[in-house]
């Protein structure tokens, strides 16, 4: 289940229309709410500027707390991997947000909402952070549960690049989630133009 659809499901859900009534959350649905507004709340939304940015706080405070996702689903009897039962919960969430009057989570959708540029689609990968590679830009690189490894460009500043501003130092080998998107770049040391997957946003387990 990528927890990227199921962040753009519930955005979706609420931004653009008023919570409809639903039962008291259970424990760990209420737990995973609260955690998430905490989350979002304890950010410089002052910074943030367009819907990428946005995306990469819904993001990093939803997988900070993926354990209590999977509690909620365990609450609700559903399977983990059940896509659709995953997206109710998605929705719910979102709907629980709006009901509380998460003031960042507001503010954050109104930024999801009024950005009209074009939508460029963005994936997340986990894995293990082994090194950082200088080929003219950096570049992090991690391993996944299979051994293949996979790179990727800090281009630009994105949340939680601030972590890495002298190397990875107490981040070697840590869990990490990393949202990107597909990008086109001129790479010096190749002298050509190479599409590049781009960090949007990273957070640490």
């Amino acid at each position: 289940m990528n927890i990227k659809y199921l962040i753009l499901l519930f955005v979706a859900l609420t931004a653009f229309s008023e919570a409809k009534s639903q039962t008291t959350p259970a424990t760990a649905e209420r737990q995973l709410t609260d955690s998430i507004c905490n989350c979002m709340v304890r950010t410089d939304l002052s910074k943030v500027k367009n819907k990428q940015e946005a995306m990469g706080v819904f993001t990093e405070c939803f997988s900070k707390y993926q354990s209590l996702l999977v509690a909620t689903a365990e609450e609700r009897k559903v399977d983990f991997e059940d896509d659709a039962a995953m997206h109710a919960i998605g929705a719910d969430i979102g709907k629980n947000l709006m009901k509380m009057n998460c003031s960042s989570f507001m503010k954050l959708s109104v930024i999801m909402a009024s950005d009209k540029a074009e939508e460029v689609p963005v994936r997340t990968t986990q894995g293990k952070l082994i090194r950082i590679d200088n080929k003219g830009f950096n570049y992090l690189v991690v391993v996944d549960e299979n051994k293949k490894e996979y790179s990727f460009l800090w281009l630009h500043q994105f949340q939680g690049s601030e972590k890495f501003v002298n190397g990875v130092g107490v981040n070697l080998g840590k869990k990490v989630s990393i949202t990107w998107q597909d990008t086109e770049v001129y790479l010096p040391a190749a002298k050509g133009y190479y599409n590049v997957k781009e960090i949007t946003a990273l957070s640490i387990f």
